[in-house]
């Protein structure tokens, strides 16, 4: 009976439009992409040309970790300036986009096997805005955040991801905010780069680089599994992916995605040694 009445929630909030939306996962790299006129925010703002306007976008970024599952529900959303260290310029961005509770209540039910919290005190962090607001510059999209909880197993997030398919019928962008290879730790500029581009210098470490092409080679096979136990593909896993929230919001996007999925990659590059922006594009 829940199942029935989730369902009727769902149908009621969001109607089928007959248009399946694609998945994306999103490298979002260093804040500024937010603020700067750069290859990354570019390209973002090409792909939200290049694909159906969504009615909304679910998005899980790598910026909230929490013990348990949360989604957004409130009606209006703060924008969260989670970083220290840029520019004022950056902490005055707000992005006034809507929430959409009908929707985040909806989320919340269609997941099964685990408790999803309605949440009305988190905003859009960074992991989202940034991105968003070059793709949908005018805040007219209504978004949500499913939150990720952090002491479960890549498996889990996979798992759970499945739950979301119904939503790409009904015109929902599934967005996954984060990065394949993040190792803060490790950022090298090489001398004599511009410091103009700051982080996004086209740098990458040889095992950065080899990392990258062992998790694209995985999706672009749509060989998933070894990709949520990431740390068996490779004895430079721990170096790509020293912890776990950047990398997760990528099995979100693989497990909702299907067989009929088209792949394909942008923004794959290494920058400051330790980072890549590389990003998927499912449809």
């Amino acid at each position: 009976m829940s199942t029935l009445a989730s369902l009727k929630k769902l149908s009621d909030a969001l109607p089928e439009n007959g248009v399946k939306m694609p998945v994306l996962f999103v490298g979002h790299g260093s804040p500024m992409n937010a603020i700067e006129d750069n290859e990354f925010s570019r390209k973002w703002r090409e792909v939200a040309k290049q694909i159906p306007e969504p009615v909304a976008v679910l998005c899980i970024s790598a910026h909230w970790l929490t013990r348990g599952t949360f989604v957004t529900a409130a009606a209006e959303m703060k924008t969260i300036h989670d970083f220290g260290g840029f520019p004022r310029a950056l902490f005055e961005v707000q992005y006034p986009a809507p929430g959409f509770p009908a929707l985040a209540e909806a989320t919340a039910e269609l997941i099964k096997d685990t408790n999803v919290g309605l949440d009305h005190d988190w905003g859009f962090d960074h992991g989202s805005w940034s991105v968003v607001k070059n793709m949908y510059p005018e805040a007219n999209i209504p978004m949500i955040q499913l939150s990720i909880d952090y002491y479960q197993s890549g498996y889990h997030h996979y798992e759970l991801a499945k739950y979301l398919y119904s939503l790409r019928k009904k015109g929902v962008l599934i967005l996954g905010s984060g990065n394949m290879v993040h190792n803060l730790r490790m950022i090298s500029i090489p001398p004599g780069s511009d410091p103009a581009l700051g982080f996004n210098v086209d740098y990458g470490f040889d095992w950065a680089i080899e990392m990258n092409e062992i998790f694209k080679s995985h999706i672009a096979d749509r060989n998933h599994k070894p990709l949520m136990d990431y740390m068996s593909l490779h004895k430079d896993a721990r170096l790509a992916v020293p912890t776990p929230d950047h990398y997760w919001p990528l099995l979100y996007t693989l497990g909702v995605s299907d067989d009929k999925d088209e792949v394909s990659f942008f923004n794959d590059k290494a920058i400051a040694g330790s980072l890549t922006m590389t990003s998927v594009l499912m449809r």
